[in-house]
Parts: C-alpha cells; structure tokens; sequence
C-alpha cells in the first residue's frame, strides 16, 4: 500500500470491478476519501457506502462506472482549463465526472465551470 489513500482505494474499487465483486471492503479511510464517497454516491458510480470510524474501515458496495482512477499528479487548473483536462480524462462530452478540490470543498467539474472556479484535480470516474 502507498501513502496515497484516495489512490489506493479506487484502485481497489476497479480491481473489485473487473473481478465481478458487488463489494469491496477499504481497510485505510480518511475524511477525504469518505467525501469523494459522497460525491460518488451522488453521481451513481457506487450505490451506498457503510463506514466504521471505530475500527477505521469502509465498505462499498459498487454501482455503474466503468473506470475511476485518481489524477497523478494532482494538477492545479483554472477555469478555463478544465475543458483541456475533461478531454483528457473522460471518454465522451456528456459523460463521466472529474472530482476537483477547490477553496469551496470537494466538488465536479460541472458545479466549478457553474461556479467560476479552478482547483485542484483529484480524481475521474465514468
């Protein structure tokens, strides 16, 4: 296992994925992973997602994506440059979600170009 938590886990989820597993069990969870959760389940990529604070593990149960990656390294966009990184990483215009952190919090790509803001890129999925 890296450093990187967030990496770690949906490497993890697509390894759960393409061996078929409904359920993956994350045993290193951070308050950053647990948003990125939200946001997942928000978009439909998981469907629900248990957590266990006590012991400090996640359990997930794996919705519709095809692939979610973490973005190595975390490049620092502007507004304008979105539109470059969302070519890059997402198959199709209408399709997929690239999680950025700007100064607001964790949110999509969509909700920073509606709201006139650059951040930092963490992570896709489609």
């Amino acid at each position: 296992m890296s450093q990187d938590l967030v990496a770690d886990a949906l490497n993890m989820m697509m390894n759960a994925k393409k061996a078929k597993k409904e359920i993956v069990k994350i045993n290193r969870i951070s308050n950053f992973l647990i948003e990125i959760l939200k946001i997942m389940k928000q978009k439909e990529a998981i469907k629900k997602y248990k957590i266990d604070s006590k012991n400090k593990f996640a359990e997930i149960t794996l919705g519709n994506f095809l692939e979610c990656r973490a973005i190595k390294p975390r490049f620092t966009v502007k507004k304008e440059g979105i539109e470059k990184y969302r070519r890059r990483y997402l198959p199709a215009r209408n399709m997929g979600v690239i999680i950025m952190s700007t100064n607001r919090g964790l949110m999509t790509h969509e909700e920073a170009l509606s709201e006139g803001l650059g951040g930092c890129l963490i992570s896709y999925f489609y």
